[in-house]
This record gives structure tokens, C-alpha cells and sequence, in this order.
């Protein structure tokens, strides 16, 4: 009977320990509190199962004190493996050795409890109830508090391990996002900068507003862009200073369409910022805008189905050398994907293609 307590306790110790899905979910939020919860747990089972293993050889009150011994030094031997040997040893690579303290600790134990146990307290035997049934209670309790004890230990470690890896990982991303805004911010100040240049050697050229719109990109590249996530609103506007900056070079005849509409719905809306803005200058340094006579840029965005789509269909320039000149094709779209992946996983369409008659478009949608 006691054999078969004992399987089935240790079978719903292991399931429960071993449900990996919602242990690791737990420890993700509340891993210190959950660590207590599993030892309190365990002793709690432990107490049960003593108690009424023991009960077959004492009575009241010696059944009482010997359940208080054998759990005081239970918990002795358990936290000797899980704060010293696990660490010491198993997490060292160690394994032999692991094994062989575990065994060692496992023999002395209940060497410990087999000697002292009869000669303390008034334990009877009989045919019934002979000495090889204490001993064999003795072994598998002592069994179960190493193989627990040492269990839990790797399991603890190996997800403070991993807990580690992941917020490496997490830095690691963030560093990653921040390089590919710290190169998409050197191209606004250089477009801008020859923008500005190139009007100032004419006089009758209007430069106020091709400073009045430099300094709102300015105002987006040192203060939005460090932001996690700013409104529609803010990243249409910097495209419309960019717009407004190529317009004042080209004396107003380029042919891009962007037009903002629903702005009340663009002042609620959060996005990460450089997400349109870096489409839009691809489309921009692909296009051939302002150089081959029949370039354009049209640009829409709608909101529908609870989802933020937004389009972008540009020509393509049929000068090769323009494309083979630009120094970070795919730069944009990688740093856009890089973004999306982040913050909206699994959430987002991104379709970036060549379509007939010498056109390219740019589709994103979001899931809000």
C-alpha cells in the first residue's frame, strides 16, 4: 500500500513540476513567489506521507514528535542539495560527482534515521509490521527528498539561465533598433542640409520654409524618434515636411499625393516612430523623383476592419546607375521589419514588390 502512495505522489510531483508551459509562464512574472510555493508544496505532501507511514509503527504522542524529526531533518538534507550540491556540482558540469555527494547524502540519511529512529522513539515490530517495511519506508522517503530537491534545483537554474539569455536578448534588440535609427537619422539631416544648400545660392528662393520644415524634421529626429511609440499624426506630419522640403527644391513640380485625412483617429493611433517616414524615403530614393520626368509618389492610408493599412506606390527609375549608386538599398525595409517584429508580432502584413508598368508599391498593415 505504502508503494503505491508513494508512486502516485511521486508522479503528481513530477507533473506538476514538469508542466513546463505554465511553470515557465509563472516564473516569468512571479518566479521567487513560485519557488516558495513548490517547496511549501512538497513538504506539505511529504508531512502527509510521513505522517501516515509512521502511523503503522508509533502511536500518539511519539507519532507526533518522530513526523516533527523526520521533517526538520528532511528539510536539512533537501536544501543541502538544492542550494549546495546543484550549484556546486551539477551546474559546474560536474556530474559524477553530483551523483556521487547525491548517493553519499541519500546513504547517510537514512543510515541516520535507521539508527536513530528505533532507539529514540518506541517503534513497534512485529510479523505484521517487520523492521524491512521501516526500512524500506525509510529509503524511499529519503529517495524522494534528493530526486525532488535536486529536480527542483536544475529546473530553477536553468530557467534563471535562460531568463539571462532572453534579457540579452532583449538588449540586444533594443541596441539593433536603435543602429538602424541612428542610420536613418544622418539621411533627413542630409537630405534637408542639400536642400537648404542648394536654394541658397538663389536668392529669389524662398529658405524660410525650407528651414521652418527642417527644424520640424529636427523636432522628429532628436525628440519622436527616441520615443517608443508616437501618433499617426506626428509621423504623417515629418513626411509632410519632407514632402514640403523636396517641393521648395523642385519649385512645386513634383508629382507626390499624400493627402491626411480621419485626423482625429491619427491623433489617438500610436505607432512606432520611422516606420512611414522610412517607407516613404525609399520611395523617395527610388523613385527618381525631381530627376526623370515621368516619376511619382502616391501615398494613402485607410483604417478598416480594425486594421491600419497604408500604401505607398511609387515609378521606378529607369536609370540604373541611381540604383546601383544608393548605398543602403534594403537598409529601410529591414529596419522597418526589425521594428514590426518587435512590437507587432504576427500582427502585420509587409509586402514590398515590383508590379507592371514600371511601378513598385509598398503595402503594411497593422492589426491595432
Amino acid at each position: 500500500m505504502f508503494f503505491v502512495v508513494n508512486i502516485v505522489f511521486i508522479l503528481l510531483v513530477f507533473r506538476i513540476l514538469l508542466n513546463g508551459k505554465v511553470l515557465k509562464r509563472l516564473m516569468e512574472y512571479h518566479w521567487g513567489l513560485l519557488l516558495k510555493f513548490q517547496h511549501t508544496l512538497f513538504f506539505i505532501f511529504f508531512f502527509i506521507i510521513t505522517f501516515f507511514t509512521e502511523n503503522y509503527f508509533l502511536d500518539v504522542p511519539e507519532l507526533i514528535w518522530s513526523v516533527l524529526f523526520v521533517i526538520i531533518f528532511n528539510i536539512g538534507i533537501y536544501y543541502l542539495v538544492y542550494f549546495y550540491l546543484v550549484p556546486r556540482f551539477y551546474l559546474s558540469n560536474k556530474y559524477p560527482e553530483f551523483i556521487l555527494y547525491a548517493f553519499i547524502s541519500f546513504l547517510v540519511s537514512s543510515l541516520f534515521r535507521i539508527l536513530l529512529e528505533p532507539a529514540v522513539f518506541n517503534m513497534k515490530f512485529d510479523e505484521t509490521l517487520s523492521n524491512t517495511k521501516f526500512l524500506y519506508n525509510v529509503y524511499t522517503a529519503q529517495g524522494i527528498v534528493i530526486l525532488v530537491a535536486s529536480f527542483l534545483g536544475i529546473t530553477k537554474d536553468k530557467f534563471l539561465i535562460e531568463q539571462d539569455f532572453k534579457e540579452l536578448g532583449e538588449e540586444k534588440d533594443q541596441l539593433y533598433l536603435a543602429l538602424l535609427k541612428s542610420k536613418l537619422n544622418p539621411h533627413f539631416l542630409l537630405n534637408t542640409l542639400n536642400n537648404i544648400y542648394s536654394k541658397s545660392f538663389n536668392q529669389a528662393e524662398n529658405t524660410s520654409e525650407s528651414i521652418l520644415q527642417l527644424s520640424k524634421l529636427l523636432q522628429y529626429v532628436i525628440y519622436d524618434t527616441n520615443k517608443e511609440k508616437i501618433t499617426l499624426m506626428q509621423e504623417f506630419s515629418s513626411i509632410k515636411s519632407l514632402i514640403g522640403l523636396y517641393q521648395l527644391k523642385y519649385n512645386n513640380i513634383l508629382d507626390i499625393d499624400f493627402k491626411m485625412k480621419d485626423e482625429e483617429i491619427l491623433e489617438l493611433i500610436e505607432l512606432p516612430p520611422s516606420v512611414c517616414l522610412t517607407l516613404f524615403e525609399n520611395a523617395l530614393k527610388h523613385s527618381a523623383i525631381g530627376i526623370e520626368a515621368d516619376s511619382f509618389i502616391k501615398v494613402g492610408y485607410e483604417f478598416r476592419d480594425q486594421e491600419f493599412l497604408f500604401e505607398i506606390r511609387n515609378s521606378v527609375s529607369k536609370n540604373k546607375n541611381i540604383m546601383e549608386n544608393s548605398n543602403d538599398n534594403g537598409l529601410g525595409n529591414e529596419a522597418v521589419i526589425s521594428i514590426l517584429e518587435k512590437f507587432y508580432p504576427e500582427k502585420f502584413t509587409f509586402i514590398s514588390e515590383a508590379t507592371d508598368n514600371n511601378t513598385y508599391e509598398t503595402l503594411l498593415k497593422i492589426k491595432l
